[in-house]
Parts: C-alpha cells; sequence; structure tokens
C-alpha cells in the first residue's frame, strides 16, 4: 500500500466498481461514473463536489464514508493535504487585497469577530501551515482549504460572496 491512499466506489456501502487514488485527482470520470462512497486508509484530504478542486469542500481524514448521497452527485476530485510540522502563521484581512484591518494569526480562532472585532474576512495571505476558514464562527458551515499562498479576492476562486468568520490549523495530529 502506498503511503498516500484512498478508495472510491461508484455506490454507496463501498459497492460498485472501485478505485484506488495515492494522489490529487482533478476528475474521477476516468476511472468511475460516479463516487458516492469512500475509505481514507491514510493521510488528510480534501474532497469536492465538482471537478478541478471547485464547488462545496469536505475535509476527510482516516476513516470510513459510507453514504455521500447528500453530496449532490458524489465526489468528483480530491486534493491531498500534505503532512506539515512546524509554525502556523496567517494574516487576515477585512477587505479585498489586503485592506483594511490585519491580524496576525499562529493559532485557531473560533470567531473573528469576538477575538479582532472584525465582522468578515475578504483576503489573507498564509505564510505557513494549511488552513481551513469557515463561513461561520466556531467552525461551521462551509469550509475551504488554504495552503501558503497569497489570496487577495474571494471572486478569483469562484467565490464572489464569501466571508470567512473562523478557521483552524490543518494540524499532523489529525492523521
Amino acid at each position: 500500500m502506498s503511503l498516500l491512499q484512498i478508495t472510491f466506489y461508484e455506490e454507496r456501502n463501498f459497492q460498485g466498481r472501485s478505485w484506488e487514488c495515492t494522489g490529487d485527482c482533478v476528475d474521477f470520470s476516468p476511472y468511475l461514473s460516479r463516487c458516492h462512497s469512500f475509505r481514507v486508509d491514510s493521510g488528510c484530504w480534501m474532497m469536492y463536489d465538482q471537478t478541478n478542486f471547485m464547488g462545496n469542500q469536505y475535509f476527510m481524514r482516516r476513516g470510513e464514508y459510507p453514504d455521500m448521497w447528500g453530496w449532490n452527485n458524489g465526489i468528483r476530485s480530491c486534493r491531498f493535504i500534505p503532512m506539515y510540522r512546524g509554525n502556523y502563521r496567517m494574516r487576515i484581512y477585512e477587505r479585498d487585497n489586503f485592506g483594511g484591518q490585519m491580524h496576525e494569526m499562529m493559532d485557531d480562532c473560533d470567531s473573528i469577530m469576538d477575538r479582532y472585532r472584525m465582522n468578515q474576512c475578504q483576503s489573507c495571505h498564509v505564510m505557513e501551515g494549511h488552513w481551513l476558514m469557515y463561513e461561520q464562527p466556531h467552525f461551521r458551515g462551509r469550509m475551504w482549504y488554504f495552503p501558503p499562498g497569497e489570496y487577495r479576492n474571494w471572486r478569483n476562486y469562484g467565490y464572489p460572496n464569501m466571508r470567512f468568520m473562523s478557521m483552524r490549523r490543518i494540524m499532523d495530529s489529525w492523521y
């Protein structure tokens, strides 16, 4: 077995055709007609309900996921989240293009309103670590994965009206 592995199944409860994946995949269609269950044997992954890492995102770690029927048309693409050991550091900004209030974070934040008196985050710069950002406080609502990089405008990523209200580090202890 590869260091990274996830097995996808066309039907619920690990039935139907299967396909073993060992890395990022932008489109499952060459391997499966659909995906409605999967097993994560190792690593942490982001699953997407559309091809090319688009659409709703779901964070998954080792375990069994027997029923994905509620996920639109199932899973269409996936991305491996590399293990990271080190410091975590991210700057969040109130407005697009790094405008407005700026705060630097090094740990989880369950509410930017409570901690920083910011009512939204519209851009960020992830300097170290891998992060999940949530549309609601207390790590609720839709989530998005942010590896290191500059994110100036959510519209550039297909989310024109998105605002993030809480952030969580993806820790290697989640493996």
